[in-house]
């Protein structure tokens, strides 16, 4: 019988979009069926996720760009609003490309809770930390964020966002100018709220160089969500052109309006360096709201693909140098960013497995 519910409390998890935590299925059959790796979810009082009901979308997609590519954003913003016309729940997109200038957006000011994306603010703010203290990551918390980026480890995030604190992971969104990001309650990383608008704020640091992330912070970032395993590669990726490095960041989470599901993710090549982030909720299905990212997703990355194209080596003569798409040994103030991007899989270590022990964090410094 125990194992019999161990594994339905896995089933559970994995459907919920939730990692089976590093310790075993015993240890999520012990966890209360309502709080899983920081994330609640809203049930009825039988503890049964709520049957969805569906949204509506207010705004439009409206695309910004310098003279020379109005005619191109003209066509991304159709394409886009495309995407989005007749789908079910709500839905808020930026894009951003650092090449041409074009930026877009649809409802970014709106709040969603951000389930598991928040975990790149986590890294993010960790690093900043250790800048700020000229300290190196711990091999624990090189393990905890390898497993939180890489796989989605709600119990490594959990760890790391209580060894960060929330007034460290505060001081961060005040640096990066993340205003309308919302921390979630205690314990509950996953009920975060964000907006698109903060998303793109957070990628384009990771994107591009600027005062708060170091390089070395940056490429450590990129080169963890360049390594995200295959199965959690959906949602922003889908069409994005052969030779282009994908960094990326999922989250999903069901409550009593349907399903969460948001994609955030940095693209990197030869003349390319450009940002999505799709925030969605009240979707009927998971599937649905995976499908609905990937719609948009493809629109820019196949409109930004036939504009390097005929815009050829101008384009390229607007790109500032990027970050690598590799981790970087240590994040330090004076790590450099590396040059590049070469593939991220020909430099890094073999990702390790879910169940491996990782070194224990030591105490939580003094505030």
């Amino acid at each position: 019988m125990r194992a019999v519910v161990a594994s339905l409390a896995a089933l559970a998890a994995l459907t919920a979009g939730i990692a089976v935590p590093r310790t075993g299925p015993a240890a999520a059959a012990a966890k209360a069926p309502a709080v899983r790796g920081g994330v609640a979810r809203r049930t009825d009082a039988a503890g049964a996720v709520l049957a969805s009901s569906p949204g509506t979308r207010g705004a439009r997609v409206t695309c910004t760009a310098p003279a020379a590519y109005r005619a191109f954003a003209a066509r991304l913003s159709a394409g886009l609003d495309g995407a989005l016309r007749g789908r079910a729940g709500h839905q808020a997109v930026t894009v951003h490309d650092q090449v041409t200038g074009v930026s877009c957006q649809a409802d970014a000011g709106r709040r969603f809770d951000s389930a598991s994306i928040v975990k790149a603010v986590i890294l993010a703010a960790l690093l900043r930390w250790h800048q700020e203290t000229r300290t190196p990551l711990s091999p624990g918390e090189k393990g905890e964020a390898t497993l939180m980026i890489t796989r989605s480890d709600n119990d490594a995030a959990s760890d790391l966002w209580n060894w960060v604190g929330l007034r460290r992971l505060q001081r961060f969104l005040a640096l990066a100018a993340m205003k309308e990001t919302g921390l979630g309650p205690g314990p509950y990383w996953g009920l975060t709220q964000a907006t698109a608008h903060d998303e793109m704020l957070l990628l384009g640091l990771l994107a591009r160089p600027n005062a708060v992330l170091s390089g070395g912070s940056r490429a450590y970032s990129l080169g963890l969500m360049a390594r995200v395993i295959p199965g959690q590669r959906w949602g922003t990726p889908a069409g994005a052109p052969a030779g282009v490095t994908v960094h990326v960041k999922n989250g999903w989470l069901p409550d009593g309006t349907g399903w969460h599901v948001n994609s955030i993710g940095v693209f990197t090549g030869r003349g390319v360096n450009y940002a999505i982030a799709v925030l969605t909720d009240d979707n009927p299905s998971e599937r649905y709201g995976i499908d609905t990212i990937q719609d948009v997703a493809r629109v820019v990355h196949r409109e930004l693909r036939a504009a390097r194209g005929a815009a050829g080596a101008r384009l390229t003569a607007n790109l500032a140098p990027s970050v690598a798409a590799t981790a970087a040994p240590s994040p330090g103030p004076a790590a450099p960013a590396r040059p590049g991007p070469p593939s991220p899989w020909a430099v890094v270590a073999a990702l390790p497995s879910p169940w491996a022990v990782v070194p224990a964090l030591p105490a939580r410094p003094a505030p």
